[in-house]
């Protein structure tokens, strides 16, 4: 988080960032940060473990049925990015799926590193309002040791329909994977002589 800015004189607004973060299931010590040591929110992060990401799924779309809502084949609830777990939204998926999250409250300075294929959504400003503006810098990587999660991402985005946003390989895992095996072998040439004695 490279930037958050926050309107002077404006005290309504710390108490709605306030309830923002406690609502978003923050602990006491991210709290703290906020009302003792004053620093900066700029994002509220809700991360998933990988391992869950079936029954969100499976929760947002019965949300979406019982909403009225259709669950075409060729969309997914997690990677159209449509829904907003909420507060409301969050209890229920931990009561019914048992499934529960971390909270994340990302300040001025602060690095959020997502594991691969850990679902996660973000309120930008903290807030429904976007209350304060921020500049955040991403970044997406693949590290060799995570290629297994990222190569079952790009499976499902291939079920996504042609327009979907996440259709593509943007992750290009198959050159990660390529580039992996190359950088071992090589590795193991170069002590190869070393490798052979008794």
């Amino acid at each position: 988080m490279v930037y958050v800015g926050i309107p002077k004189g404006q005290a309504d607004q710390e108490e709605e960032v306030l309830k923002t973060i406690q609502d978003g299931d923050s602990d006491e010590l991210t709290i703290k940060r906020f009302t003792e040591s004053r620093e900066k929110p700029g994002a509220l992060w809700h991360i998933y473990a990988a391992k869950d990401t079936e029954k969100i799924r499976e929760f947002l779309k019965k949300v979406a049925e019982e909403q009225g809502q259709e669950n075409p084949v060729d969309h997914d609830p997690i990677h159209d990015q449509s829904w907003y777990l909420d507060r409301s939204l969050r209890k229920r998926l931990h009561q019914e799926y048992g499934v529960q999250g971390w909270a994340i409250v990302q300040f001025l300075g602060d690095v959020v590193f997502i594991p691969a294929g850990a679902p996660h959504q973000a309120r930008t400003g903290a807030t429904v309002h976007n209350l304060y503006s921020c500049i955040k810098v991403a970044e997406d990587f693949v590290s060799p040791e995570h290629v297994k999660h990222c190569f079952w991402l790009t499976q499902e985005f291939r079920y996504l329909s042609h327009t979907h946003t996440n259709h593509e390989d943007k992750l290009q895992v198959k050159n990660v994977i390529y580039h992996a095996v190359k950088d071992a072998v090589g590795i193991l040439r170069a002590n190869e002589s070393s490798l052979s004695r008794p």
